[in-house]
């Protein structure tokens, strides 16, 4: 787990040391939180990382149509889907 308290960095900071910060995030793939007047505002992490949390933000919300559809039983069989898809298939050859 990444403990975020352990990157905190003003931005006054980041603004004089962009090229170190981003080699960090780069090489240790752990973020960077940036802090305006000891808030948190911003979040620096690796392009790698960011790809990964949209995958698995699309895929949670992929997920939850499927966990709503089996809530109101909108579902079927496995029979039935493998002839829906062998139907479809045939009708593209």
């Amino acid at each position: 787990m990444v403990d975020l308290a352990q990157n905190l960095k003003p931005i006054s900071y980041v603004k004089a040391h962009t090229t170190e910060i981003i080699k960090y995030v780069e090489d240790s793939k752990s973020p960077v939180v940036v802090t305006k007047n000891g808030e948190a505002k911003a979040v620096i992490i690796d392009i790698n990382s960011y790809q990964k949390t949209i995958n698995a933000i699309n895929l949670a919300k992929l997920l939850s149509f499927g966990e709503k559809d089996i809530r109101n039983e909108k579902t079927i069989t496995h029979e039935n889907a493998k002839k829906i898809f062998e139907k479809t298939l045939s009708r593209k050859k």
